[in-house]
């Protein structure tokens, strides 16, 4: 089985953070409340890692003026951000 090339960790990490932001979630309030752990944070940047949408989501967060109501469609990890709203 093919292994799916990964990503850079960092531009994936700010990736994640920024569409969080956007959306409105904190990862540093969802972890301080349980909501998160720190192996799920792992797993929503490995995710986007992996993800290769990277061009559409800079793009994505290059649109926004304000907060956006949801993650964009596209993201792998659009569910778990939603539900962390």
């Amino acid at each position: 089985m093919a292994q799916i090339p990964l990503g850079d960790i960092e531009r994936h990490f700010w990736l994640t953070r920024s569409v969080a932001r956007t959306i409105g979630v904190s990862f540093t309030e969802a972890l301080a409340e349980k909501r998160l752990t720190e192996e799920g944070y792992a797993e929503l940047i490995t995710r986007c890692r992996a993800a290769g949408c990277t061009e559409r989501c800079q793009l994505w967060l290059a649109c926004q003026q304000g907060r956006a109501e949801a993650a964009p469609e596209f993201c792998t990890n659009a569910e778990a951000l939603d539900r962390l709203r």
